[in-house]
């Protein structure tokens, strides 16, 4: 059974990038254009306090006619935040995003923060357990039991 801690360690990029609540949701959106990821986690004072996704900036600034440059993070980051611990199963984890709509969750290890997940790490990993278990049961139908 895969762990988190497992995938953290297949990803090439294990950088986590993170954001104070009081910068401003442009602030936010330039850093995630710049490191090509969809959703920073938010710090203050070391402790993860939320989460902030493209999705987060499209129906809570954009489709309510904010300003991303007068709006600070802390108006519409998720709060508190769902995460996981490296021994949790890819499982778990796809279950919990599943349940709540989910497509990034931070990895948490003695209340730090020492990864994040996305729906895309996880189905890649589903991808190449299924690849292994196709190999093994082709070679086991081809007759090579070694």
């Amino acid at each position: 059974m895969t762990t988190v801690a497992d995938i953290l360690k297949s990803k090439s990029d294990t950088t986590v990038h993170t954001i104070d609540p009081a910068e401003s949701v442009y602030d936010a959106l330039r850093l995630m254009a710049q490191a090509n990821v969809g959703a920073l986690v938010v710090v203050e004072d070391g402790h993860v306090v939320g989460i902030v996704s493209e999705r987060d900036y499209a129906r809570k600034v954009a489709l309510k006619g904010r300003s991303s440059r007068e709006t600070p993070l802390r108006d519409i980051m998720a709060s508190p935040v769902m995460y996981v611990q490296p021994r949790h199963t890819s499982e778990e984890c796809m279950a919990l995003m599943t349940d709540n709509r989910l497509r990034h969750l931070p990895v948490m290890d003695d209340d730090q923060l020492v990864g994040l997940v996305s729906i895309g790490d996880l189905v890649k990993n589903i991808i190449s357990e299924q690849k292994f278990i196709i190999e093994q049961l082709e070679h086991y139908i081809a007759g090579d039991h070694s």
